[in-house]
């Protein structure tokens, strides 16, 4: 790939995921050589404990385009994907949960959003056209509706599905979206996206395929609570015009 654009990377969030991350692995390689353009896979390892760095280090061995970024102590999904994508060099870049729990064939939706003229595509589970799958337990699914509600109601309304682990970026505006990120935690994706709507970035909503996968890391409990605290915190900080303009 040498003098070559690098055209997509796509960047996993790994914490605890030596069970999950082999099969996933296999997948997106199969997918992306097909498509025979330059790309790069960025793992980052959020501190893990269960040997998930060891496993990405040993596939890097006959995977050129695989990458390890290593996080010594677990900061949360937030931080990890601030790191991958400052550290990815691609015109594209991708983020996607390490069970690939929305296929990697349905970047290509994606893809098409950017092509016509936005600067973020989402996937979404909420939209005409979506197709769930495999369904979270019944309460998992109510709260996570409730929390779209709320975050409609108070920072980003229009958008039906901001915490699907499947978003695309072009490469200034992953800069200047992940750059200023404060949201450590699951709550990063209502940040990311209010930065960009604050600088007028096209957002666009992209109904995709989604298959609930055992094995989450999400307390409802204790990430939700923080989910909304830092939804209350982003709500202050726009009213005060703490980020006017797009600033910290």
């Amino acid at each position: 790939m040498s003098g070559e654009q690098m055209e997509l990377s796509l960047v996993v969030p790994a914490y605890n995921e030596v069970s999950r991350l082999p099969p996933s692995l296999e997948l997106i390689r199969i997918h992306l050589d097909e498509a025979a353009r330059p790309y790069e896979v960025l793992v980052v390892d959020d501190g893990s404990q269960d040997g998930t760095r060891e496993l990405v280090e040993r596939e890097r061995s006959s995977w050129p385009q695989l990458q390890l970024i290593v996080l010594e102590r677990h900061q949360g999904k937030g931080a990890a994907l601030r790191a991958g994508m400052l550290a990815a060099s691609g015109r594209l870049r991708l983020f996607s949960d390490a069970d690939l729990s929305t296929p990697i064939s349905e970047m290509a939706k994606l893809e098409s959003a950017i092509a016509a003229g936005a600067g973020v595509a989402i996937g979404s589970r909420a939209l005409p056209g979506s197709q769930v799958e495999t369904h979270q337990p019944r309460y998992r699914e109510l709260m996570g509706k409730s929390y779209n509600q709320v975050l409609r109601r108070m920072v980003l309304p229009g958008l039906r599905d901001t915490q699907c682990g499947f978003k695309m970026f072009t490469a200034a505006t992953a800069i200047s979206c992940f750059t200023p990120l404060e949201t450590p935690g699951f709550g990063f994706d209502a940040e990311v996206l209010l930065r960009a709507r604050m600088q007028g970035i096209a957002i666009a909503e992209i109904p995709v395929i989604w298959r609930n996968a055992a094995g989450t890391r999400v307390s409802s409990l204790r990430d939700g609570g923080q989910m909304l605290a830092d939804l209350a915190r982003l709500r202050r900080r726009l009213g005060s015009g703490h980020w006017a303009g797009g600033g910290r």
